[in-house]
């Protein structure tokens, strides 16, 4: 888990950040220059394994039928037909279709908010960019773990009374 750009302010129109590769040689230049120029809509056939992109067609310079490999997720994928799928939660493990390119784990939770109809514009950086705010939200999640209060420090629940007086929907008692 990773930094969003400004941790919890993230907007409709940020641009999402990702790594080109791991299969960027299958595709065209003007695929790259589409992906990270072109503005790109969230279909209806999106859902927690993925989310199919309307825009511009994705040209590849190769076949897209390549040799499974495994898949992480952000992974984009493009099928032949040229139109994007950002690989979310609960991607399939390996997949035959060329990827162009990875959302960085620092906007996963970015993407995974976004809707159908939604639009997403991607943004090019290096592997040290993503790693670097990678480790920068483990920093922020870890300063918000320490600064939870410990549950053992709140008056505790009485429990007795909490079985005696109130079970199921205001059922307190069978004998009434």
């Amino acid at each position: 888990m990773c930094a969003q750009h400004s941790a919890g302010s993230a907007t409709g129109d940020q641009p999402i950040r990702v790594v080109l590769g791991p299969q960027q040689e299958y595709f065209t230049d003007a695929a790259i220059v589409a992906l990270l120029d072109a503005e790109f809509r969230i279909s209806p056939s999106a859902d927690r394994m993925g989310m199919r992109l309307d825009g511009p067609l994705l040209e590849l310079r190769r076949g897209w039928d390549i040799v499974s490999d495994a898949i992480i997720t952000g992974t984009i994928q493009v099928p032949g037909a040229g139109q994007p799928i950002v690989l979310l939660a609960d991607h399939q493990t390996t997949g035959g279709y060329p990827k162009i390119a990875t959302v960085i784990s620092a906007d996963l939770p970015v993407v995974g908010r976004r809707r159908p109809g939604d639009t997403l514009r991607f943004i090019a950086i290096g592997v040290e960019g993503a790693e670097e705010l990678c480790r920068a939200e483990e920093r922020r999640l870890a300063d918000l773990v320490n600064a939870l209060e410990s549950v053992t420090r709140r008056p505790r629940i009485d429990l007795g009374s909490l079985y005696d007086g109130n079970l199921i929907s205001g059922v307190v008692s069978g004998l009434d």
